[in-house]
């Protein structure tokens, strides 16, 4: 299997997984699975994401799937969306705190009850709509998409990383500047939804397809 999206319980598997074959056109084989040996032989994963931090976790550890997402972060291409992208952190602020899985240095972090923006007007959380991400280094899975696109979010916790060499697109919301996108070695994620992010989105999914670290 060419790429797999891990189903361990939480995430837009049949968008994801329909974004993906559709970018793959034949050329690639995609599935979704639970089993660890099918996802241990995947040449790339995508871990994918929706809900609350705790159950997130939760979840990986219940199904038995922590160790295999924990090997695959060390050995091949990969791919976390949104909570996906957020259990890759530390720790994050969600449900009174919740350790993650620490590949990343940093923390998740709270948008926040009174955010407002340039004119003092009150900002909505979660931040849900398309808004405009920055790319902050040159790199393949940013290739043929244009500075300051615009992608789909869906959150109301974002990103701080610690390690500015790490990031890979910025995007701001009212007053807070945060991490859309992180990359190392063969570790990236992303806060926004690819698959529900038009053309831009389908481009970056493509670029992972043909990623190689």
């Amino acid at each position: 299997m060419d790429l797999v999206i891990i189903d361990y319980g939480m995430g837009n598997l049949h968008s994801a997984h329909k974004a993906v074959e559709k970018v793959a056109a034949g050329r690639k084989t995609v599935a979704i699975s639970s089993d660890p040996e099918v996802i241990r032989k995947a040449e790339r994963v995508i871990l994918p994401g929706v809900g609350a931090m705790r159950d997130c976790m939760a979840e990986m550890t219940s199904t038995g799937l922590l160790p295999v997402i924990t090997e695959c972060l060390e050995n091949k291409p990969f791919l976390g969306i949104c909570v996906g992208f957020q259990a890759l952190m530390q720790s994050s602020e969600e449900n009174g705190g919740v350790d993650c899985l620490g590949h990343f240095q940093g923390q998740v972090k709270y948008f926040g009850n009174h955010l407002v923006d340039s004119n003092n007007q009150r900002l909505k959380v979660p931040h849900i709509g398309w808004n405009q991400v920055q790319p902050t280094q040159d790199h393949a899975l940013w290739q043929g998409i244009s500075a300051s696109e615009y992608f789909y979010f869906v959150h109301s916790y974002y990103v701080a990383a610690k390690q500015a060499e790490q990031r890979l697109a910025s995007c701001d919301y009212g007053a807070i500047h945060f991490d859309a996108a992180l990359v190392e070695n063969n570790v990236a994620a992303v806060q926004f939804h690819p698959e529900k992010s038009a053309a831009a989105g389908l481009q970056l999914l493509n670029n992972f397809l043909n990623w190689k670290p």
